[in-house]
């Protein structure tokens, strides 16, 4: 009897706690003081009902509700550019290359099973004077379709020709990405871009990776095969858009108006609200109203 009357007590707790976790769909609504407003005025948004949790997208950039799981972009634009020096004699010997496959192994064996293309003719290197730049390049369409780019440096020498090895010198490296606006995002430079040396030929020469430059010249009278890669770059690669949480549990919210700059450009934006009611049992129910608003100047 005493254990029959214990377990109708366990099943009436156990019960009871799986009701008191489960919570339906909040009953929500939202709504804007107006449907236009200047730029600087103060916007409030109204609610109703009472959910536990909500969370503001204002349909800026960075935070717009359809972009919230999106992990990468079209059209943005990837721009190269460095400044170099050809030392101790004009041989021309340094090649500068690009690949969509190298597969981030910085050895001798990966590097040679990816694809690389010749880019050199773009950039204008060092005949002998110092610090000349190389312009700016777009490789956009080494990173079309969110494909990713490794650079590299290639120095050549013949054992022949290397009484009196050259030496290179990268004096400055910078990797930009510009977006569809055209502004333009450091992504890299030449302290910052990951730069790993590769030997094909004559180890006892390499490249000397340093926090301002990259240098590299060979040994008298030894052949020499030496490539500088650096880490992989994507202009189109972005983090998720993120929503501003402005109420959970603890607090009551029946009005709220977001800081008077968030909206700093003239346009139509749609506002999503989120809401949720917590519950430790299954993924709570979301309830998505929206709300079109139109800044003028």
């Amino acid at each position: 009897m005493n254990k029959l009357f214990f377990y109708s007590i366990i099943c009436l707790l156990a019960a009871s706690c799986t009701k008191r976790d489960e919570v339906g769909s909040p009953e929500f609504q939202v709504s804007a003081s107006a449907a236009t407003y200047k730029l600087g005025d103060s916007i409030v948004f109204n609610f109703k009902g009472s959910p536990q949790n909500i969370v503001f997208w204002p349909g800026t950039p960075g935070r717009t509700y359809e972009f919230r799981n999106r992990t990468f972009t079209t059209g943005n634009k990837l721009l190269m550019r460095f400044n170099s020096f050809q030392q101790y004699g004009v041989l021309n010997n340094l090649t500068v290359l690009v690949s969509n496959n190298f597969n981030g192994t910085y050895d001798a064996t990966n590097v040679q099973a990816a694809a690389w293309t010749d880019i050199t003719s773009r950039f204008t290197l060092s005949q002998g004077l110092d610090q000349v730049p190389s312009g700016t390049v777009d490789l956009s369409e080494f990173t079309a379709d969110n494909k990713s780019a490794t650079i590299a440096f290639r120095y050549i020498v013949p054992a022949m020709a290397n009484p009196n090895p050259n030496r290179w010198v990268i004096r400055s490296f910078f990797m930009d990405m510009e977006d569809t606006e055209g502004v333009v995002i450091p992504q890299a430079n030449v302290g910052t871009a990951g730069w790993k040396p590769v030997s094909f030929e004559n180890p006892a020469s390499n490249w000397l990776v340093m926090s301002t430059q990259l240098l590299t010249q060979a040994t008298p009278n030894n052949a020499d095969d030496d490539w500088i890669l650096s880490k992989t770059f994507n202009p189109n690669a972005i983090s998720p858009d993120k929503g501003i949480p402005i109420k959970n549990i603890t607090t009551n919210l029946t009005r709220y108006s977001p800081a008077t700059d968030l909206y700093n450009k003239p346009g139509t934006y749609k506002v999503i609200f989120e809401a949720t009611n917590s519950s430790y049992q299954n993924e709570p129910d979301r309830v998505v109203k929206e709300v079109t608003i139109t800044i003028t100047p």
